[in-house]
């Protein structure tokens, strides 16, 4: 048997921001089309050199490097579709980005768990990736899933494992940073269309997207672009995520790490749509910026917040979706590591981000602790209903209740107070646990387990799991 899986709660701000005017819009915009012209970027792929060539760049073959002129980039981009559908396995969890609801996923890529039952770190593993799907599927401020950490017991086809064990404890949306080479994106693509069950439904809603990392400064992978070339042809939505570091391979300068991230992503972005115009990508800018006495990756400064919606407004301007992102610096789970989340969670929903990643893990998002999930879906809430507004009609102001009342009175007996405080919205956890930190350590310690205890989403058919596994074990077989 299995359980139904709540309805999502997508953030739909009633106001906005913006980080950047439309002064500061242009001087980005400026800058990164005479970067691609006058510099260029390193594209190691063969494949994709040639398309750069066909389509009017200006490609050495021998350094591998290619230039774009500023006509070439707009007139590709102008392809890129603004908005389009991410689908899930069941229609009513389709994350439709279009412009009005903010979606939000876990973080990806850990390597470490602590056990859920020994409390004991270790290396994660395939059983860490499903369990913790069936928590996202669970809880409605998790919109889509990146496979949160690495399936270490599965070696070179661990990408295709977490695929795996995602789309059999979920009905969400999908979202994978770890297939980076053309053979795992072709198995990948086979497997989406495995759990997309029929063409309309692969090409109008698919079930599967990726993520793309560029290289920092001003280059590009050569199997993670070969990859997103598969992957666009097959009409799967691709990302280009720049995580470019202040003062180490960018600029120390918080706008020129922006201007060399936002480089690096629309040269790629440039490429997919040269070799497909109108494949749905997105763009995602999530740098980082070095610590002065250790040279270590730090997620956020004072003002570091302001990368990731700077972010959103780029992605913008540019005309496709973003992917923004959130992380947790501390070391341990709590309401002060994830009160860095909640800020620019806020900050990045306010600017319109389509979606937002990063919930879920600890220390620099290495690490996945049990309670760390619900913790940060909690201050989810808390960002939901903050960007929602207040609704101000004749209703919420209650001026006859007042005025019945009167000076000196009361509300505690009225029949209006009763069905007023059933509508306002309370945080399971903070209403669990008044003795603070500790205590709403334990509540959502004991939320996890119930759910990893009571919740099972409802499951692929089993000829598609018969055919996840053979797509697999023939990937197997094929680098035995």
């Amino acid at each position: 048997m299995y359980s139904e899986t709540p309805k999502l709660q997508p953030i739909t701000p009633r106001y906005g921001v913006t980080i950047l005017d439309e002064e500061q819009l242009s001087a980005f915009k400026n800058s990164t089309l005479e970067l691609l012209a006058d510099v260029g970027v390193h594209c190691p792929s063969k494949k994709a050199l040639d398309i750069y060539a066909e389509h009017g760049g200006i490609v050495d073959f021998k350094t591998q490097i290619v230039k774009l002129p500023a006509d070439i980039v707009l007139r590709e981009l102008a392809h890129a579709p603004r908005y389009y559908t991410m689908g899930a396995r069941l229609p009513e969890f389709d994350l439709k980005l279009d412009g009005t609801a903010t979606y939000c996923a876990t973080d990806g890529c850990g390597v470490e768990t602590v056990d859920f039952k020994t409390g004991e770190r270790r290396s994660s593993n395939k059983a860490d990736v499903a369990a913790m799907a069936r928590v996202a599927d669970y809880l409605p401020s998790l919109g889509f899933y990146w496979p949160i950490v690495s399936a270490q017991d599965y070696g070179d086809t661990a990408c295709l494992h977490e695929l795996e064990a995602s789309f059999l404890n979920t009905v969400k949306h999908i979202q994978t940073p770890t297939v980076v080479t053309e053979r795992d994106a072709r198995n990948a693509v086979e497997m989406a269309k495995v759990v997309a069950e029929n063409a309309d439904n692969f090409s109008q809603r698919p079930p599967l997207s990726f993520l793309i990392c560029t290289i920092a400064p001003l280059a590009q992978d050569k199997e993670s672009m070969d990859a997103a070339l598969v992957l666009a042809e097959a009409g799967l939505p691709v990302g280009f995520m720049s995580m470019a570091l202040t003062g180490s391979t960018a600029p120390a300068t918080l706008p020129g790490t922006l201007a060399i991230g936002d480089a690096e992503i629309v040269s790629a972005m440039v490429l997919i749509q040269m070799a497909f115009p109108g494949a749905p990508i997105f763009y995602s800018l999530m740098p980082g910026i070095m610590h002065p006495r250790t040279g270590g990756f730090l997620g956020n400064s004072l003002s570091g917040d302001l990368f990731y919606s700077a972010g959103v407004d780029l992605a913008h301007m540019w005309g496709v979706p973003t992917l923004a992102g959130v992380g947790a610096e501390a070391r341990e789970s709590g309401w002060e590591s994830a009160a860095g989340i909640a800020s620019s969670m806020l900050l990045c929903a306010l600017s319109g981000a389509e979606t937002i990643s990063g919930l879920g893990l600890r220390e620099g998002c290495n690490l996945l602790a049990p309670e760390a999930l619900v913790l940060d879906a909690e201050l989810y809430q808390i960002v939901r209903a903050e960007a929602s507004g207040l609704v101000i009609n004749q209703e919420s102001l209650a001026l006859e209740v007042i005025k019945a009342v009167g000076p000196r009175g009361h509300y505690l007996n009225l029949p209006h107070t009763r069905e007023q405080l059933r509508k306002i919205e309370f945080s399971e956890m903070v209403l669990a646990s008044p003795g603070g930190r500790r205590d709403a350590l334990k509540y959502a310690r004991e939320k996890t387990n119930w759910i990893l205890e009571n919740h099972h989403p409802q499951p692929l058919g089993g000829h598609q799991q018969n055919e996840l596994k053979r797509i697999i074990q023939s990937a197997e077989k094929e680098r035995a």
